[in-house]
């Protein structure tokens, strides 16, 4: 069992019943891995990478954990699975997809995880909702705070709010 700290998590849907699919990928990340402490709104988002697929639903949550990030990594491997996730082809169309962006400001490169996530700061659709709940957080590696990456970012793709969440506070 690791210190408590946080962990970022982007959830995204482009299969399915989208919405129901990102709260029920919320649900089995408080079960399991820890307290959420601010959850941004939801994001209809343009494909990133493979552009000929369907629109994104994407949601940042910030949640607290005691588990270690190797822990983390392979719960949400098993609630992708557990929610249809298959992996057919990279950036692909999928049920779910959970990316781990942060834990804390720990900087990792293994053979299974890199941390903070290698690409986050060249894609809106991570950026937008990052901003909305940490946007003076600032990146272990590149030390800028969220709001300067995305102002830098140079990614056209659309990032549409699609459900307010107005209970978030900057973290």
């Amino acid at each position: 069992m690791a210190s408590v700290q946080n962990v970022f998590l982007l959830l995204g849907s482009n299969l399915g019943d989208r919405l129901q699919i990102l709260k029920s990928a919320e649900t089995l990340i408080e079960e399991r891995i820890g307290k959420i402490q601010s959850a941004s709104s939801i994001y209809e988002t343009a494909p990133w990478g493979v552009l000929d697929q369907p629109a994104f639903l994407n949601q940042i949550l910030i949640v607290t954990t005691g588990l270690v990030p190797e822990e983390v990594l392979r719960i949400v491997l098993e609630i992708e699975h557990e929610l249809g996730r298959v992996r057919y082809q990279r950036w692909g169309a999928r049920v779910i997809d959970i990316d781990m962006l942060y834990y804390q400001d720990l900087i990792l490169d293994s053979a299974r995880l890199t941390l903070p996530h290698p690409r986050l700061h060249e894609r809106r659709f991570t950026l937008v909702p990052l901003n909305e709940i940490a946007s003076d957080f600032v990146h272990p590696i590149l030390q800028k705070t969220t709001s300067q990456l995305l102002t830098e970012c140079s990614d056209p793709g659309a990032v549409v709010i699609i459900s307010a969440n107005n209970t978030n506070s900057d973290f």
